[in-house]
């Protein structure tokens, strides 16, 4: 399967932004698919998992701000972001593997990331 993130850009501390994970020569309900983000400086950083059936896992860094979703006709997952703060600021990937995980290791497709700048 080949992923393509997308969505972000540049916004307002407290906004909002949508990323999306859309497949390719794959099936996305095949596989769980991880958020990460990755800050300049800084260690790949897990956002949010999407199992197969739907459950989503979020930590609590961004738990009640961020949410996952799947549009299984669409082949594509969604990472919406809401009351975004600076500290958000961050590549973004979508990756995908057979089994859900928290370790960027595991994941075995990859997107290309894409840039989210928060301002204060």
């Amino acid at each position: 399967v080949q992923l393509q993130a997308s969505g972000g850009g540049l916004v307002q501390a407290g906004g909002s932004l949508r990323l999306s994970c859309a497949a390719s020569e794959g099936t996305v309900s095949n596989y769980a698919v991880g958020w990460f983000r990755q800050a300049p400086g800084k260690e790949r950083e897990l956002v949010g998992i999407s199992w197969r059936g739907g459950s989503t896992y979020l930590p609590d860094s961004v738990k009640g701000r961020f949410t996952i979703s799947r549009d299984n006709a669409k082949n594509t997952v969604f990472l919406q972001m809401n009351s975004l703060k600076p500290e958000d600021t961050a590549v973004y990937y979508c990756a995908a593997a057979p089994l859900a995980s928290s370790r960027a290791s595991d994941y075995v497709y990859w997107g290309q990331g894409t840039l989210v700048t928060v301002s204060s």
